[in-house]
């Protein structure tokens, strides 16, 4: 969600406070508009994130309530360069949509963010984004670490719409994070740079 680390995946780069750099897509052009979004269903964090330490970010659609998010205007190739690089693979191919635009649903492979999932349209266009095929009861719950945490809440808050206290609190009761993070915790990292 938040613009630096947006630049990375479409420019390659390593986004601060991150262990791995990305290649990049082969279109590196910023997205023609980003405006924040609310989904149905839970963000919830588990795994292990080699990149960021604790746990990663997954979208359960299913899930009970509302998901504070930012969509991008991007190319069919720039959403697959990063959702390539979300998956572990190299960029440079352009995914099939069809089925997941037609059925809201299509799993390109077990592991993390390997599941495309269409939540909706904005604008007369299509919402996609990418998951894992678990949904949060069936996960592992692990609580994400403070670098990965300050991504998000930046990106959040660099929409304007949600208040940082909010912001805050929000991601502090997403599952994974709840009882592990406290509002408080989470507003002290925001704006913060290392």
């Amino acid at each position: 969600m938040h613009a630096e680390r947006l630049r990375c995946y479409l420019a390659g780069g390593r986004p601060t406070g991150a262990a791995r750099s990305q290649p990049g897509c082969r279109d590196p052009r910023p997205p023609l508009r980003s405006v924040a979004v609310e989904l149905p269903g839970t963000l919830y964090f588990a795994q292990e994130s080699e990149v960021w330490g604790g746990g990663r970010a997954f979208y359960d659609p299913g899930g009970p309530g509302v998901v504070w998010a930012r969509a991008h205007l991007l190319t069919v190739g720039q959403f697959s360069d990063i959702a390539a690089q979300e998956m572990g693979r190299a960029p440079g191919r352009d995914l099939d949509l069809t089925a997941v635009l037609a059925e809201g649903r299509a799993a390109l492979g077990p592991g993390r963010y390997e599941t495309l999932v269409r939540p909706g349209d904005l604008h007369g266009l299509p919402l996609l984004t990418f998951t894992a095929p678990f949904s949060q009861t069936e996960a592992e719950l692990n609580a994400p670490s403070a670098a990965y945490l300050r991504h998000l809440a930046d990106g959040l808050a660099e929409t304007g719409v949600w208040e940082p206290d909010r912001i805050a609190a929000y991601l502090a009761g997403c599952p994974g994070a709840a009882g592990r993070w406290s509002a408080e915790a989470v507003a002290g990292l925001m704006g913060r740079v290392g």
